[in-house]
């Protein structure tokens, strides 16, 4: 069997999405290692899963938890921190994974779009390696806004125009990442590059999506494949207890963004106005205090955590701040969706969401009366009930971790397969 190492920023999200990948290709016999620095081990759950830390020198303790107070509040000069925080980390590990994959005797890796060394390093040692987009797909496509764009989808000039334009901008402020990206790319005698979408891999690209969560496209390569959400095939459902016969509605902002307690606040409101049951999940972001002063504003239950994929199912809308494992989740328990984006590609996911009718969209800085119509209008909505069944069924079909596992096997192979392929 083979060794795969993982590569991925250490983001709570991307590291449970690549996880359910891991246990996947586990339970076929296979060895996964993840690897960044130390802290970023205590992501993984799951002690089958091997962790091997890296960049003790220039990441060390308290490292990482300055990158997630910057991501959390990623406005204004956090923004550039945050840019410089992640350049750090791809030149730490351009300059530590060779020797570790050489110790580890890895075969092959799995690499998360978002972070450039992984792709990089496997291109320089001539090992194969796999992309995975646990976000939106970084893939360009003319006519294609990028998934950190809030811009919904448009064919006019006016249109394409704005989409060419934000992606300068765009560019201009990744040039430190870029100039990381382009060095190493010259050490390991590459041809030149400076984005992420120039470090994927030519042997296959997964992708937590699929169409009806994305804009029409037209130039994704032969080897992308859309699996839907990576999750553990078998997971405990844990259901909330209702009151009432009113409608029930699921309210989260991710593990990031958790701490947003006015946000939070108007989102209680907002329901209060409507006489629905609404639950928030904080992720540990809220002080007791802050969970009593919600329920004072209209919220039947606040709680740090909750089995989402069971409060989904009971519910008739999630209120999300629109990143891609909520809103997947949503869609597959056919969850109508209200996004309230707020950084990263949350506003694409949302400007996706509206454009296939799949929900709506509202500003973090609106009203509790403006979130309330809105709400309102989506719980009377039967046509996005219709279109959220065709998503689903496009989810179901998908594979998920399964199709995914396959994937990797098949492009990454094992040690002694490539030692036969080469004579």
């Amino acid at each position: 069997m083979s060794h795969y190492a993982v590569v991925a920023p250490p983001l709570y999200s991307h590291w449970q999405a690549l996880q359910a990948l891991a246990q996947a290709l586990i339970d076929r016999g296979h060895q996964v290692t993840f690897i960044h620095q130390a802290e970023a081990g205590a992501l993984l759950n799951d002690p089958r899963i091997a962790f091997q830390p890296v960049g003790e020198d220039s990441h060390p303790p308290g490292s990482l938890a300055r990158t997630l107070r910057l991501a959390a509040s990623p406005a204004g000069m956090s923004l550039f921190a945050l840019i410089k925080d992640m350049s750090r980390a791809t030149d730490m590990l351009c300059r530590e994974l060779p020797r570790v994959l050489k110790q580890l005797r890895v075969d092959g890796l799995i690499v998360d779009q978002m972070e450039a060394a992984g792709g990089l390093v496997a291109e320089g040692m001539a090992l194969p390696f796999v992309s995975v987009a646990c976000a939106l797909p970084v893939n360009r496509e003319p006519g294609i806004p990028l998934p950190v764009m809030s811009f919904g989808y448009g064919t006019d000039q006016r249109a394409q125009k704005l989409f060419r334009t934000s992606q300068r901008i765009y560019d201009w402020m990744m040039r430190s990442h870029g100039r990381v990206i382009a060095r190493h790319a010259e050490r390991f005698g590459l041809v030149p590059r400076t984005g992420l979408h120039e470090c994927l891999s030519p042997l296959a690209q997964i992708s937590q999506t699929v169409p009806a969560l994305d804009f029409p496209r037209h130039a994704l390569p032969a080897h992308f494949y859309q699996v839907g959400p990576l999750r553990p095939t078998t997971t405990e459902r844990r259901f909330w207890p209702l009151l009432s016969s009113r409608p029930f509605v699921f309210a989260s902002l991710g593990t990031l963004q958790g701490h947003r307690f006015r946000l939070f606040k108007t989102i209680a409101r907002a329901c209060r106005r409507l006489h629905v049951q609404l639950l928030i999940a904080h992720c540990g972001g809220l002080t007791p205090g802050q969970e009593a002063e919600l329920e004072a504003c209209g919220a039947y239950w606040v709680t740090d955590f909750a089995d989402q994929l069971s409060v989904l199912q009971q519910a008739q809308a999630v209120i999300t701040h629109g990143g891609l494992n909520t809103v997947a989740d949503a869609v597959s328990s056919s969850t109508p969706i209200l996004a309230v984006p707020i950084a990263f590609d949350q506003p694409g996911v949302a400007s996706r969401v509206v454009w296939n009718g799949l929900g709506r969209r509202v500003s973090r800085f609106a009203s509790s009366k403006t979130m309330a119509k809105q709400l309102a209008a989506l719980l009377q909505d039967k046509g996005c009930h219709s279109r959220m069944k065709e998503a689903q069924r496009q989810l179901s079909q998908a594979g998920g971790a399964q199709r995914a596992a396959d994937i990797v096997e098949q492009a990454l192979g094992s040690r002694s397969e490539r030692i036969k392929a080469t004579g």
